[in-house]
């Protein structure tokens, strides 16, 4: 695929476990130019963010791709981190090697504004984690909106139940105020100028569709051509010492991770298996047709009551707002997990085995 028709994506990630699976579909799709990955806490803190995505990005031959840090705590809250989702360090049960490639220079907010400027029109910002770095961004060019492409962001919930509170979900709960900066600057800019691509927002009504299962990530392994055991098969009780023996690196990267995942999962939702909301969310940014949305302007409760952090969408039209926000309401969830399966297997045939 010639440059010119590649998408050029920068993606703001607080890696953790699904953030992974989005760095490994990214790496693996060649319609992605990513021009940089920038990090902040979320799922865990900033300096096992950054650890984590540089490791992966090695992992799948792209240590090439510059990593920044930006702000390590939310703006006016308390940082809240989950290890009881993604592990101690965000990896699950998966070992993490040292990169080598050092974090960027570059305070990650300056990073996205310098690309963007660079770049007008141009590039797709991608956040999977917490707003804080957007909300940093925007705050220092109120220009942001008009000079990216678009902004698509896993976040919110709008017409489902909350994982965080009944009514949040856990990026936009982690620094809503952030959150609330980012709408209302897609709102100001939208405003001014009615071009301006409204944001994409994928919350959990789409991306808690996007279930895998053992079976999905045995079929990963075979598209790899991996021998030995993926290890995912479910025990009455979390085993840490137990790891794949699969010889392919990033599948037992990925089983590793995700069976700690599953645990989650199974102790909180019901299944044996886990929501993968980042990677959709990526394979959306590439391929649109993936996704279905309606327009609703959007803003954030951020009073501290019952529904604070709540993304509320004005579907009737009551506040007189333009809409500043696509509100994803269907994914092809299932086109998805074959192309995951299919891109991140055949990345894993390509970076070859430890036989």
């Amino acid at each position: 695929m010639q440059t010119s028709d590649r998408i050029p994506l920068i993606l703001d990630v607080d890696t953790g476990i699904d953030d992974a699976l989005a760095l490994l579909y990214a790496a693996a799709s060649p319609e992605a130019e990513i021009v940089a990955v920038t990090c902040l806490s979320g799922n865990v803190e900033a300096a096992d963010v950054a650890r984590n995505t540089r490791a992966l990005l090695a992992l799948a031959g792209r240590d090439d791709v510059e990593v920044a840090i930006g702000r390590r705590v939310p703006l006016l809250r308390p940082l809240e981190i989950t290890p009881e989702t993604h592990g101690p360090h965000g990896a699950g049960y998966a070992e993490v090697q040292e990169p080598s490639r050092p974090v960027s220079t570059r305070f990650a907010p300056q990073l996205i504004i310098d690309e963007a400027r660079r770049r007008p029109g141009e590039i797709t910002l991608v956040t999977l984690g917490p707003l804080t770095n957007l909300a940093i961004a925007v705050l220092m060019e109120p220009e942001l909106p008009r000079l990216l492409r678009r902004w698509i962001l896993m976040g919110g919930t709008f017409r489902a139940p909350g994982n965080t509170t009944p009514t949040t979900e856990w990026n936009v709960h982690c620094d809503p105020e952030a959150a609330r900066v980012c709408f209302a600057a897609w709102q100001a800019s939208i405003n001014a100028d009615p071009t301006i691509p409204r944001a994409l927002a994928m919350g959990l009504d789409v991306t808690e569709r996007a279930r895998i299962l053992p079976a999905d990530v045995a079929a990963l392994a075979a598209r790899a051509g991996a021998t030995g055991d993926i290890a995912l098969e479910p025990h009455q009780a979390p085993d840490p010492a137990r790891r794949a023996t699969v010889d392919s690196p990033i599948v037992a990267y990925i089983a590793d991770s995700l069976r700690y995942y599953f645990e989650f999962h199974a102790r909180y939702d019901g299944f044996y298996g886990a929501f993968i909301h980042d990677p959709l969310v990526l394979a959306c940014a590439l391929d649109p047709g993936l996704v279905r949305s309606e327009p609703a302007a959007v803003d954030v409760d951020t009073a501290g009551g019952r529904g604070d952090g709540q993304t509320i969408a004005d579907w009737r039209k009551l506040w007189g707002r333009a809409p500043n926000t696509d509100v994803a309401t269907e994914a092809d969830a299932a086109e998805f997990l074959r192309r995951l399966v299919e891109r991140v297997g055949g990345l894993a045939a390509e970076r070859g085995n430890t036989a």
